[in-house]
């Protein structure tokens, strides 16, 4: 069984997408995509893990720029293979880890579908990151999956530091322990507290949005 989340995600690219058509979770999906339309327009955005710029095509007509970024190239290939950034004045994609990101003149960050994926131990240290890269000040806005019973894929095992790892099958048969934790509301902004002020959280049935400012 596979545990590499990059082998896994390169993968799943050409068939990622097809969790976005879930009927019943579609009227959540369009409330976090006109939230971040409204808390992205006419700013500089850093994406972290873009994946296949499923949500980069959702808010980059209201952005005044979007650096997207992902560490892995199957990805981004889809992403820059979208009709509508064929030839796109406003968007860039670069091939980038999201604890080595880009710098540029951002004032806005955008992670969707990321948090679930970074270890405990490392979260603080992606935070720090992100505010080198995007400086006080800037809003920052993630959004990601509520466990729900009978929808989600079961919880496989729990680490000792409380990550928590599911087991995921790919059309081809392969198995794959892929990391996704379920944070609660305190424990992020708990997380969140010495890196950002104005912590917001919108919890749905199957995804929440957490919004704040950079310290």
């Amino acid at each position: 069984m596979n545990s590499n989340l990059t082998d896994y995600y390169t993968q799943r690219a050409p068939h990622y997408d097809e969790i976005y058509q879930r009927p019943e979770r579609l009227a959540e999906l369009d409330a976090i995509t006109d939230q971040v339309q409204e808390l992205v327009d006419d700013k500089n955005v850093l994406e972290v893990a873009c994946g296949t710029g499923f949500w980069t095509e959702r808010y980059f007509e209201y952005a005044a720029y979007v650096t997207a970024t992902d560490n892995n190239p199957a990805m981004l290939a889809i992403a820059k293979a979208r009709p509508c950034f064929k030839d796109p004045d406003n968007v860039e994609f670069q091939v980038a880890d999201a604890h080595d990101l880009p710098s540029g003149d951002f004032n806005a960050c955008v992670a969707g579908f990321w948090w679930s994926h970074v270890k405990r131990s490392e979260q603080s240290a992606f935070l720090s990151g992100l505010q080198k890269k995007c400086g006080s000040g800037a809003t920052f806005v993630m959004f990601d999956n509520c466990y729900v019973e009978g929808s989600s894929t079961p919880i496989a095992r729990t680490d000792s530091e409380g990550n928590t790892y599911q087991i995921r099958r790919l059309p081809d048969g392969s198995r794959h322990e892929v990391i996704k934790n379920f944070p609660t509301d305190s424990t992020m902004r708990k997380k969140l507290a010495q890196h950002a002020r104005d912590i917001r959280i919108v919890r749905g049935q199957y995804f929440w949005i957490l919004t704040c400012v950079l310290r």
